[in-house]
């Protein structure tokens, strides 16, 4: 799980300690060896293309270029990380969009299937939306997480799990929460789980291209009773319609 963040981190480490590694949409600042660095900016290079081709989002000819390459700083340990970012301590990564950077750690299993993935997806949906918009945190984060492979052949099932045990937030509630302050707890877990199935159900059941359109009006101005109404007027034109068809999604399964 990790975070988008849109305030200053700070110098935590002074520059002679980072290692640099740069490549043509990145750039990697590093502490440990420069063999992992330098798969991680390989890894990170394979996934800019395909997050952004599993999205459908738009590139452009200057996107994540030059001066505009994505900061990845890799601290060696999580306690590292913790202390130099502040963190709630079920963090592992965060990105933080007006400096275009993402900060994480070396973990030793799941980092580059997961985490790297995770925090590139942050950015890559960012540049899409922007902040003018309503857009609220589940989606960003469900974002975050479907691209994140191994999630999504479990993320149905578990969901049920949750609603057959009469968990699970309404989306009105889900979309009103702010995650980032909370210590880790099940209600949590169950925000990231639920954030994520609904973005499934959006692009596995009503496809790709009406998800962009979803998240394009949003962009542009409209509310989210506003957006679904026009990208879904037939199926669901509100929060409590597109709640009402998730949930029989779900226990269907």
């Amino acid at each position: 799980m990790a975070i988008l963040w849109f305030g200053s981190i700070g110098d935590i480490v002074s520059a002679e300690d980072w290692k640099e590694l740069k490549g043509d949409h990145f750039i990697i600042f590093h502490q440990g060896e420069d063999r992992f660095a330098s798969e991680v900016l390989e890894k990170s290079e394979v996934y800019y293309t395909q997050i952004g081709d599993d999205l459908g989002y738009e590139r452009y000819s200057n996107f994540w270029l030059w001066e505009h390459r994505v900061k990845i700083y890799i601290y060696p340990t999580q306690e590292a990380f913790l202390s130099g970012t502040g963190r709630q301590n079920w963090s592992h990564g965060m990105a933080d969009y007006t400096k275009k950077e993402i900060r994480t750690y070396a973990s030793k299993e799941g980092f580059q299937e997961s985490i790297l993935p995770h925090e590139i997806a942050h950015l890559t949906f960012r540049d899409f939306v922007g902040f003018k918009g309503e857009v609220p945190g589940w989606l960003d984060e469900g974002v975050a997480q479907w691209t994140e492979p191994a999630k999504r052949a479990i993320v149905r099932k578990t969901m049920r799990s949750y609603l057959v045990s009469d968990k699970g937030y309404s989306i009105k509630d889900l979309t009103e929460i702010d995650i980032r302050p909370v210590p880790l707890t099940q209600a949590v877990q169950l925000y990231y789980v639920q954030a994520m199935s609904v973005v499934d159900f959006l692009i596995t059941e009503h496809g790709r291209d009406n998800f962009i359109n979803f998240c394009r009006e949003l962009r542009d101005g409209k509310n989210l009773d506003e957006a679904l109404k026009f990208t879904y007027p037939t199926v669901m034109r509100s929060l409590n319609e597109l709640e009402e068809q998730w949930r029989k999604y779900i226990l269907a399964a």
